[in-house]
């Protein structure tokens, strides 16, 4: 899954610099876990690596950042101090006491891993409240509705789950008229970066998470964009929130840890305690390539998705299910000629061995989705898959 024509989910590659930091990894088989005495030099890296972390999305320093093996898993890190939050709203350490009352979860196209999330956490994925999306070809909030909601219910503490970036169709949320709404009003704010928080790095796209700052947690993916081994995500909380996040996650039974608060240790803020040195790979690429390096596989990147948007809207053969918004694209057939031929036309593309994209389901319609995040992905790829699609679907009907 790591060449330059793998387009399923969104998958990315290695960089030379982060198979390097890898190995390293693996050879030293460091313990990342506290600043003295265990772990040393390999908690400074990933604090380090967190702020230039910081420094490549435009965010700003009062974030704090840990590295966790995926998007479902800093969902969840990041809900779970929502959960604490929502519980000291009433009065109740839920880390202690468990859940006595219902939790309100806001959103309206959350990933299934937010779902899988808040039912892990014994939040419920029953108590998802779904705000209408807005009007037209779109899958981001209306917040003209989330307003509504929040009038008609001023006094409920809840969690608030953002896309950057949804699924099919790479919908942004409007994070600056969300920010205002929330100097207003009582909720935790997430934001689900899984990928499209690098549309920050973008010279082109950055427009896309204005106001995401504003956010109280951000889950963002380094094995999608950043283009780093599986696994590795990043979660980030507002500092401010830094005592709910101990009360969530501390060995309170471990006194050889000393005071969570004093004696910092990853362990006592997220959930694994068992880590592995997941910030060396993404610190060898921040310094390998830098902003500028990455910035330009990233505009590259969607530069191919936009090439590959208009080989498929200037074709007799494929349609468009969405604009294409940042690196993927939803499209499929503009008609199937048997039952179920969509499938069987992405089932033939993919045994050639030649792309491998994934299907999806998009308002009621069978597609297909092809996402760019591989930086070795070159135009002269976007070209031969295009062609190679003409052949596959005209080889497909003249064999039915």
């Amino acid at each position: 899954s790591s060449g330059p024509r793998y387009w399923g989910f969104v998958t990315g590659g290695t960089t030379p610099a982060a198979i390097a930091g890898d190995w390293l990894t693996s050879i030293y088989d460091q313990n990342p876990q506290g600043l003295k005495g265990v772990g040393d030099i390999s908690a400074n890296i990933e604090i380090e690596t967190i702020q230039l972390l910081l420094d490549l999305f435009r965010l700003p320093k009062d974030f704090f950042g840990g590295f966790v093996t995926g998007a479902m898993m800093s969902n969840f890190t990041c809900m779970a101090v929502a959960r604490q939050w929502i519980g000291k709203q009433h009065g109740k350490d839920i880390a202690k006491e468990g859940i006595t009352s219902s939790i309100k979860i806001i959103s309206t196209t959350p990933h299934s891993s937010s779902i899988k999330a808040l039912s892990l956490l014994g939040v419920g994925s029953n108590n998802l409240v779904k705000i209408d999306t807005l009007p037209g070809n779109r899958e981001a909030m209306d917040v003209v509705a989330l307003e509504q909601y929040l009038k008609n219910n001023p006094t409920e503490p809840f969690i608030l789950i953002s896309s950057a970036g949804t699924v099919n169709t790479v919908d942004f949320d409007d994070f600056v008229t969300i920010a205002k709404l929330k100097e207003n009003y009582s909720f935790w704010w997430h934001i689900d970066a899984a990928f499209g928080g690098f549309a920050a790095c973008s010279s082109m796209r950055q427009h896309l998470v204005k106001g995401w700052e504003h956010a109280d947690s951000i889950t963002v993916d380094c094995h999608k964009w950043l283009n780093v081994p599986y696994e590795s995500a990043l979660f980030f909380v507002k500092q401010k929130h830094g005592v709910l996040q101990v009360e969530t996650f501390q060995n309170s039974n471990a006194p050889y840890l000393g005071n969570p608060i004093e004696n910092f240790n990853y362990l006592n803020f997220l959930p694994e305690n068992s880590r592995r040195l997941k910030a060396l790979p993404a610190w060898f690429s921040l310094v390998a390539y830098g902003k500028a390096g990455i910035r330009e596989w990233v505009d590259a990147n969607i530069g191919h998705a936009e090439q590959f948007g208009k080989g498929i809207e200037n074709s007799q053969q494929f349609e468009l299910l969405a604009p294409v918004r940042l690196n993927t694209v939803c499209f499929s057939l503009k008609e199937e000629v048997k039952p179920n031929e969509v499938n069987a036309f992405l089932n033939a593309l993919n045994e050639t061995g030649q792309v491998f994209m994934t299907p999806t389901v998009y308002k009621d319609r069978k597609g297909i989705r092809a996402a760019f995040v591989n930086w070795r992905t070159t135009a002269e790829d976007v070209s031969r898959v295009l062609s190679l699609m003409h052949e596959v679907l005209t080889q497909l009907r003249n064999e039915n």
